[in-house]
């Protein structure tokens, strides 16, 4: 017989992450024995986000602590699209589009989440019984549930109806109840009586509450995380190159390994207990390095090393680590244009036509052409100071000539004057 592990809104309680809740001593008790619960994720893209790792961390404590998962992709509501935290209406998204990103996100789920053994997850897609509704009986069974008063009175329909330049159509405001029905169904078929979710995402939970009273007579139960947010308010997970994907693809173990190791000292401690399972005591001990050897960064390296691990493995992780090197000074090798290229995204270059560099193009040259030099006496002191290199090894003579062979992918030479200061030279 299946058993819980541990109190897991204890857990939830010491890392931050309860927001709101319904009566928490009536949930502690519910949760004293296995239960279903889920959480719903919007199809939005093909790949999950960082600010899809604390609902999707909060489905894997649940798991771990012996309870049952269900992650809810959004085929139909995500036709829709969920007012909450939106000011403006969102782009309706064609059935292919979602079919697609119904299942490259239900692959990365399966990355994340045991779907075998006592406490199996399961991914449940809600266009599968809301496409058997019609309209009509939409109303009827559903509709007639729902009082438009109480729909007004939630922060996410009030937020947007006070709003004169936008306002809200009646296809965002019907999500509402797309979603509190998706609860009822949950409750009626998979015995689900518990809805999880992101802080904006109360309003619905509690419609869901309120419409399983009133069409099955049972007592639901609904609890919210905060946010991924700074310490200044704004969404964490958006850097200079946009969203931070989850999918290799879209942003390399590298980006997203930077990312975390140059979290703010402000954010860092929430990032680990939010987003890791590291335990108490350890977290506790970053908080100590943090507070009296700050310049170590300790708890920046271990944030970055743990989530960097999680979501892209032993592998992403060396590769991850590899590529801060390289950006430190270690010898380049092995590597293809779209590896450099993402290392050194943010490094000046100069282009150089193939005919040019197979001729020969001097170092004096092409420290001009990069930029990392004003003028050829610059380029000149650089290489007697010592300073030049090429490909991160040092240039010895100042008649050192580059050619197609100092390549170090396809396209791309890597130059750098300095400890940091690096170009790129790329052939056209």
């Amino acid at each position: 017989m299946n058993t819980v592990h541990h109190d897991i809104i204890a857990e939830l309680e010491w890392r931050g992450l309860l927001h709101q809740t319904t009566d928490r001593e009536e949930l502690r008790k519910f949760l004293s024995q296995p239960r279903v619960v889920y959480v719903g994720f919007d199809p939005t893209a093909e790949s999950l986000h960082v600010g899809s790792l604390i609902p999707l961390m909060l489905l894997r404590r649940f798991q771990k602590a012996g309870h049952h998962p269900i992650a809810l992709v959004g085929g139909a509501t995500g036709m829709i699209g969920d007012p909450s935290g939106k000011s403006d209406e969102r782009n309706l998204l064609s059935k292919e589009t979602l079919a697609q990103n119904v299942a490259g996100m239900r692959r990365q789920m399966e990355q994340f989440l045991d779907f075998t053994g006592a406490s199996a997850a399961k991914i449940v897609n809600n266009f599968e019984w809301m496409e058997k509704f019609s309209f009509l009986d939409f109303l009827r069974d559903v509709g007639k549930n729902v009082t438009v008063n109480v729909m007004l009175s939630k922060d996410s329909i009030k937020g947007r109806i006070e709003r004169p330049d936008s306002g809200i159509s009646y296809t965002e405001f019907s999500y509402m109840l797309l979603q509190a029905y998706d609860f009822v169904h949950l409750a009626r078929t998979a015995n689900c009586f518990l809805q999880a979710g992101g802080s904006d995402q109360w309003g619905n939970i509690t419609a869901g509450i309120d419409l399983g009273r009133r069409m099955l007579g049972k007592e639901l139960f609904g609890l919210t995380c905060p946010l991924l947010l700074t310490s200044d308010g704004k969404k964490m997970g958006k850097s200079e190159r946009g969203a931070l994907w989850l999918d290799p693809k879209r942003t390399s173990p590298y980006a997203f390994y930077q990312y975390w190791i140059n979290v703010s000292d402000a954010d860092v401690l929430m990032c680990l207990r939010f987003l890791t399972e590291l335990p108490p005591e350890e977290i506790n001990a970053l908080q100590t390095s943090l507070q009296t050897e700050p310049h170590l960064r300790a708890a920046q390296k271990r944030l970055a090393q743990w989530l960097t691990q999680f979501v892209h493995g032993e592998e992403g992780l060396k590769a991850a680590l590899r590529a801060t090197e390289i950006f430190f000074g270690a010898a380049i090798e092995s590597l293809d244009d779209s590896q450099l290229l993402d290392i050194f995204a943010d490094v000046p270059s100069g282009q150089v036509e193939r005919s040019k560099l197979e001729a020969g193009l001097s170092i004096v040259d092409a420290f001009v052409l990069t930029g990392l030099a004003k003028s050829k006496g610059d380029a000149r002191r650089a290489v007697e100071q010592g300073a030049a290199n090429v490909n991160n090894r040092r240039v010895e003579s100042i008649d050192r000539v580059l050619t197609l062979n100092d390549l170090a992918s396809e396209t791309v030479m890597v130059l750098r004057s300095g400890k940091k200061n690096y170009a790129l030279l790329r052939v056209q």
